[in-house]
């Protein structure tokens, strides 16, 4: 059917016009009139075996060399040997054995990634940007039993690119999932006071280590090298009682630090002024004290003096006594002998003042 001609002639085949025409060609025929022009592009008819050797030496020399390989210098190179992970290599110029015996992966090693969790960020190429919250990420429960909504971003490497490769499926999902569980740990021992104000840090920090610890454990070849908070508040429908209370507990706490404030200040000036009162009563006792005793020692020496001269003594301090009695008196002098019996008037005090101007 296939050779049936078309036009009403006679049978003809596919090398001629019929039974009579041109028959198949000799297939040894041809291969030996192949070999015989490969013969003349040789130099000397029997080196062609030497030649043929060469070519294929020179085949395997350069099947070799491709297993030559760089890795570049934010790169790790992960060989693999029918498929199977055998060795890392670093930076720099290094050898697998050719394909497809030995192949090689170069991830980038120095890339920081990033990944969302309780929101996501949609951007018109870097010129305009918009976050979506995704509450069922963010919503977390903490250790006072409060609900709090939390944004955070993780930042991550790779530190194994073989691990990397071959020990997780999906890093991202896999980095997702971890650290938001990590958080939520974390979240559930802190109080919402603390993770909404003096706590943010230690949270990050608590969870970049939780979160590590996780990878390590699942020998991942993956290095955390931060966890940001980018939001922390309270649900949106109780935002606006809470941020209330909260400014309601700062009054307080203001208040408290002033009145602390006050009693820190009384409080020294009054130990100080009874301090002082103290040494002054003290000062006090001791100059009484010290009189007491000058006023017993010099009655003791006057009594001493008395014992042996008691008239000398007795007119000496009735004269003392006398002397300080009438010194601030104005005084005048009676002379009661005075022959007629007129009282001459002596003025000694405004003599006084005259002798002594």
């Amino acid at each position: 059917m296939p050779w049936s001609n078309q036009g009403g002639g006679g049978n003809r085949g596919p090398w001629g016009q019929g039974p009579g025409g041109q028959q198949p060609p000799n297939l040894e025929e041809l291969l030996r009139q192949s070999q015989d022009k490969f013969k003349r592009f040789l130099p000397g008819g029997g080196g062609g075996a030497k030649m043929i050797g060469l070519v294929v030496l020179v085949l395997v020399g350069l099947w070799a060399a491709s297993g030559f390989y760089k890795v570049e210098p934010d790169e790790q190179g992960v060989v693999l040997r029918f498929g199977k992970w055998v060795s890392t290599t670093q930076s720099g110029l290094n050898y697998h054995l050719p394909s497809p015996i030995e192949t090689v992966l170069t991830p980038k090693v120095t890339r920081i990634n990033r990944i969302d969790v309780g929101f996501r960020t949609a951007g018109d190429f870097g010129r305009s940007t918009s976050t979506r919250d995704v509450p069922e990420e963010s919503l977390m429960l903490t250790g006072d039993e409060n609900i709090i909504d939390i944004d955070f971003a993780v930042f991550w490497r790779i530190n194994e690119a073989g691990r990397y490769l071959f020990n997780i499926q999906n890093p991202d999902a896999t980095v997702k999932a971890a650290a938001e569980s990590a958080m939520r740990e974390i979240v559930g021992k802190t109080k919402i006071a603390a993770a909404l104000a003096e706590g943010r840090q230690t949270v990050e920090l608590s969870a970049r280590t939780l979160l590590q610890d996780v990878l390590n454990s699942y020998e991942a070849g993956i290095e955390i090298t931060e966890v940001k908070l980018q939001k922390v508040d309270p649900p949106s429908a109780v935002i606006d009682a809470f941020r209330d209370v909260q400014r309601a507990r700062a009054d307080l706490e203001r208040q408290r630090n002033e009145a602390e404030g006050y009693a820190n200040d009384i409080i020294p000036r009054a130990r100080g002024e009874a301090e002082q009162m103290i040494q002054q009563a003290e000062a006090y006792r001791e100059e009484v004290v010290a009189r007491a005793e000058g006023e017993t020692k010099r009655f003791l020496e006057v009594y001493k003096e008395f014992s042996v001269a008691r008239d000398v003594t007795t007119k000496r301090i009735y004269l003392e006594t006398m002397e300080r009695v009438l010194e601030g008196v104005t005084k005048i002098v009676v002379d009661n002998k005075g022959g007629s019996g007129v009282v001459p008037y002596l003025p000694l005090p405004e003599l006084g003042k005259k002798g002594g101007n």
